[in-house]
């Protein structure tokens, strides 16, 4: 014998389960928060937010490990660049190789970036092998 959904005795269930009950913001837009973390990723000026988003200890998990990512590449592009122009500077027969790797490591850290972007316009984890593990390592026990 079968049972139809009207002969069965109802629960009664409370009006709010607390699994429906998020503690997110009404007016949280997906949209703003990849705009925020593509601006966390501009070369040189997401610097800056990330920073900034680290030291006071916000946003959400995603946006934190953007942040430490984007200062951790942002580190290694101003110390080599500088150990490189200062090398560049200082050797004078080594001054065009140095003057042209400090190039490559900026174009470099162009290209990682925009492909970090372009990870976040796919919808897709931002993972770099590596630095990565470093940025958490380093920046994740202290500005997190």
């Amino acid at each position: 014998m079968w049972i139809s959904k009207c002969d069965r005795p109802q629960q009664s269930r409370p009006p709010f389960p607390p699994f429906v009950m998020k503690n997110t913001d009404p007016l949280e837009n997906p949209d703003l928060n990849r705009l925020q973390l593509f601006m966390l990723l501009t070369p040189f000026a997401g610097f800056f937010p990330a920073l900034w988003t680290l030291y006071r200890r916000q946003g959400s998990p995603e946006h934190r490990a953007a942040s430490r990512l984007a200062i951790i590449l942002a580190f290694g592009w101003l110390s080599g660049h500088i150990l490189l122009e200062a090398g560049a500077i200082s050797a004078e027969s080594w001054t065009m190789p140095l003057l042209l790797t400090s190039s490559v490591l900026t174009t470099s850290y162009f290209i990682v970036t925009l492909g970090l972007m372009v990870r976040i316009w796919k919808r897709q984890p931002l993972w770099l092998p590596g630095i990565s593990r470093v940025a958490e390592q380093m920046l994740g026990k202290h500005l997190s």
